[in-house]
């Protein structure tokens, strides 16, 4: 704790005293996502610059993550790098080569508390900065094919194995999977007619989720851009670690079958 309280210490006092500050975040893509709000909330009073830190090992490990043992790797850098440049209210984004830093947005996992709380609060509980999470923080554009579909992302990681996806099965709507080759044909064997879409980038997955009718994961990053943009949103939520709390907007998360079915049935009828 006495170590934490200093750290805090030299970040409030870069915040006051400096014009242009320096973040740095190495930790999951999602993670990276859910700091934007904190970030663009201090942009109104100073130049902000991010960066990225590349290939920090995962203690412990987590099950089929698409970096392997690595927060980040340099293929998922270069997947969401184009969508980080695109936020206006950052000026400058770039792999962390030992640069200077002002606010190390990784000391959240140093807590001495309990962080299964809403992501974004992380990133407050760092900077003294509080936000309104009902407000759009990711800034993107339509995209000029895949339009009004329901968009969904699953990933094999936060899974709510109390719900299952065969019910969707009864309707008519197009459905477009957007995440990893086996997440999709995992759920294919569910739902025989999902189609398949590979964004180039995280940049084009944001296009995509902007245009849709609306979107539905699990804790993922497709869910992290829904979750900036606030578009309509269903999170199949994680029992186990609740970190993502949808706010703002049509939102809605679920533990139970019913609550799933209610809410996918709610949304297609609104849109």
């Amino acid at each position: 704790n006495k170590n934490i309280k200093s750290k805090l210490e030299k970040i409030d006092k870069k915040i006051i005293y400096n014009k242009e500050l320096n973040f740095l975040h190495s930790g999951h893509c999602g993670d990276l996502l859910y700091s934007l709000p904190v970030i663009k909330k201090l942009s109104l009073t100073h130049k902000c610059n991010l960066f990225i830190g590349v290939n920090k090992k995962v203690p412990g490990g987590y099950f089929k993550h698409p970096a392997k043992n690595v927060y980040i790797d340099d293929r998922m850098y270069n997947l969401i790098l184009p969508l980080i440049k695109f936020q206006k209210y950052i000026n400058t984004v770039q792999k962390f080569n030992n640069q200077s830093i002002d606010i190390d947005l990784d000391i959240f996992r140093e807590f001495p508390v309990n962080i299964n709380f809403n992501s974004s609060k992380w990133y407050f509980h760092i900077t003294g900065k509080n936000c309104d999470l009902s407000e759009p923080y990711i800034e993107s554009i339509d995209h000029k094919e895949i339009k009004n579909k329901i968009i969904i992302l699953r990933s094999f990681r936060a899974r709510n194995h109390l719900i299952d996806y065969d019910f969707i099965n009864n309707y008519r709507e197009e459905l477009i999977f957007i995440g990893l080759k086996d997440e999709f044909e995992d759920l294919k064997k569910r739902i025989p007619k999902l189609i398949f879409y590979n964004p180039k980038d995280f940049l084009e997955m944001s296009q995509i989720i902007k245009s849709s009718k609306f979107f539905l994961g699990n804790q993922s990053v497709g869910f992290s851009i829904a979750e900036g943009l606030k578009v309509p949103r269903i999170l199949e939520n994680r029992p186990d670690m609740p970190v993502v709390q949808p706010m703002g907007g049509d939102c809605y998360d679920f533990y139970f079958q019913n609550h799933f079915e209610n809410w996918f049935k709610y949304l297609v009828e609104k849109y």
